[in-house]
């Protein structure tokens, strides 16, 4: 059991940090070289289908509201996101993509959607179903890690 945990986290480890190097490396050969990683999963989240608020979109993404509202400057600034003021209450800002933001969008899905295709390739329905349970137990463990504990013996 312990050499099956360490070789699936070497694994996990491995391939997320693949990802994240494709993904870096395919935007700098891009059009949209000006963006970072970060910047480019934040343009994920806002979506070219919902016109969400910052605070939704500063949840999704797991960072602060300040953190967020530096990013959304840089990308309106870059050209990628508008602000969205509502027609009945214009305090409540909206985020959306601009017709280069939703290029980027449809060039990170795309992206994803061959990933994904590839991941599972070869997997029948029910297998396909297990590992997708496995993935929300990571995601659940992600959401509420223990606490790491300096002392010995923890």
């Amino acid at each position: 059991m312990e050499t099956d945990l360490k070789r699936i986290n070497s694994l996990l480890t491995t391939v997320y940090s693949d990802i994240m190097r494709v993904e870096e490396r395919e935007l700098r050969k891009s059009e949209f070289k000006d963006i970072s990683i970060r910047e480019l999963h934040a343009i994920d989240v806002i979506s070219m289908y919902e016109h969400k608020t910052s605070s939704q979109v500063a949840s999704e993404l797991m960072v602060t509201a300040g953190s967020l509202s530096t990013m959304v400057n840089k990308l309106v600034r870059k050209g990628y996101v508008i602000r969205i003021h509502g027609e009945d209450d214009r305090r409540i800002i909206r985020l959306g993509l601009t017709n280069r933001g939703r290029l980027i969008y449809r060039a990170h899905d795309s992206f994803h959607r061959h990933m994904v295709k590839k991941f599972i390739e070869g997997f029948d329905e029910e297998q396909i179903a297990i590992i997708e349970r496995a993935l929300l137990n990571l995601r659940a463990f992600l959401e509420f890690p223990p606490h790491i504990d300096n002392k010995k013996g923890h």
